[in-house]
């Protein structure tokens, strides 16, 4: 079974129906059927829903937050020792965003494909960290 990382600007591509949008839905499908999994770190869902509050309301913001949780991705709620010695690690090395350090540690530690569509952060660290895999969504 394929197991995935999202960061945020994935679920926001599905979100908002951007380029990309098809892929984080087909992963989601594919995870409801069981040939996938889905995880996502808590900081990650955090800028998720802290950009939904402020475009569509606290209202609209919450209702999202209620049908994200029927979804079949794995909220990772806390800072295991691994993860955090591993997203200071990342963090000290290349610019990217402070949320993005943990999905990126996630996906290290499990070997599961981070999917992102974040090139601007993310194709230095591609380059730089041959056991982390990448997923583009665009």
């Amino acid at each position: 079974m394929t197991e995935y990382i999202l960061d945020a600007c994935a679920l926001l591509a599905l979100l908002r129906d951007e380029p990309g949008a098809d892929v984080v839905a087909n992963i989601i499908n594919d995870a409801n059927v069981g040939e996938a999994s889905i995880s996502m770190h808590k900081a990650n869902l955090l800028e998720v829903y802290y950009e939904r509050r402020r475009v569509v309301g606290k209202v609209k913001a919450d209702l999202f937050l209620t049908e994200f949780k029927k979804q079949p991705i794995t909220i990772i709620p806390d800072i295991s020792d691994a993860l955090f010695e591993e997203a200071g690690r990342l963090k000290s090395l290349y610019k990217i965003s402070f949320a993005d350090t943990f999905a990126l540690a996630a996906a290290s530690i499990s070997g599961g494909i981070f999917l992102t569509a974040d090139h601007h952060e993310m194709d230095k660290v591609e380059q730089s960290e041959p056991n982390i895999k990448f997923m583009w969504i665009r």
